[in-house]
């Protein structure tokens, strides 16, 4: 018996290039997917969202209105447009300093996105590679590798971040790496409860026994069970990350106040909640729907790669 026909009838999703049968099946479950996320507004919401967020980042020279570092003290505390004494060509108002909210809020999208997806790059490839060795070989290794896992993990995740951020200073590499190394022990433990479970299983157990190579058993039976787990875990990540970062910037350890951010625009609007709540409002609402968009499409993926949690839903 060949290794091909080891593998289980549900088992991952064929890879482009296969033969004509495989691009039949990927073809209909890309359309079965289709239709599971049209029928799911939530994940459509979320989807719009996010790639509104997206296309502010990539766009935000040509969809800004005004320089976002420059300051104009004559039309400094300018409320929104649609507000009595408010002026169009500042839609969102002004903060304190006269610089327009609109194109400071577009121009801190790039700051989160950056943050979150590089966060997460670096979290879940440390979280691959640690939890397969960990799962797969087991024993000592195992076991050392999951006690410095569970340490991490037994910190308050917030105070071991600032504290970490306040000796290394205020940078967007450093609040990348940062989050990278302090979240991937979420994904070596995620990455190693799959494996365990893997590798005990029926068409595992019979590749070993036909003599495969356990890289070639990682590679071809491990590694394409675990991208669909991974997936959602690092979306619900990518959102957590950019409430943090905010809350760093916040607290004046994430990037320098010359970047424009969202945290350090809910900073910088604190002291004029009463007065002048747009300065801090706006990059508040911002935040939010971010993260939601991030949690509606995480949601989303958790049902679709998970039928179990469909069934259980119906």
């Amino acid at each position: 018996m060949s290794e091909q026909a080891l593998r289980p009838p549900g088992g991952p999703i064929p890879q482009l290039g296969a033969a004509t049968s495989d691009e039949g099946s990927l073809s209909q479950r890309l359309r079965y997917v289709g239709r599971l996320f049209w029928r799911d507004k939530g994940a459509v919401l979320g989807l719009a969202l996010f790639l509104l967020v997206v296309f502010a980042a990539l766009f935000a020279e040509q969809i800004s209105l005004h320089d976002p570092l420059q300051q104009n003290l004559e039309v400094s505390k300018q409320p929104p447009g649609w507000m009595t004494a408010g002026r169009w060509e500042y839609p969102l108002g002004t903060d304190n300093l006269g610089r327009d909210l609109y194109s400071r809020i577009i121009y801190g999208s790039r700051v989160s996105l950056t943050v979150g997806f590089f966060g997460v790059i670096i979290a879940a490839g440390l979280g691959l590679v640690i939890g397969m060795f960990a799962g797969y070989l087991g024993g000592r290794v195992d076991g050392a590798i999951m006690t410095v896992v569970n340490v991490v993990l037994a910190l308050p995740y917030l105070l071991f971040v600032v504290f970490i951020a306040g000796v290394f200073g205020r940078s967007l590499l450093n609040v990348i790496l940062i989050f990278g190394i302090t979240d991937a022990p979420i994904f070596v433990r995620v990455t190693r409860g799959e494996v365990l479970k893997i590798r005990s299983s029926g068409y595992v157990e019979s590749a070993v026994s036909i003599g495969a190579r356990p890289m070639r058993i990682i590679f071809d039976h491990i590694l394409p069970n675990l991208i669909g787990p991974l997936l959602t875990v690092a979306t619900f990540e990518m959102s957590a990350m950019i409430f943090y970062e905010a809350g760093l910037s916040f607290l004046g350890l994430s990037v320098p106040p010359s970047v424009p951010s969202w945290g350090n625009m809910l900073e910088a609007g604190r002291s004029y909640l009463q007065t002048l709540p747009w300065i801090a409002t706006f990059p508040g609402v911002a935040i939010v729907l971010t993260s939601l968009s991030m949690n509606l499409l995480g949601d989303w993926l958790r049902d679709v790669l998970d039928p179990r949690l469909r069934r259980a839903r119906k």
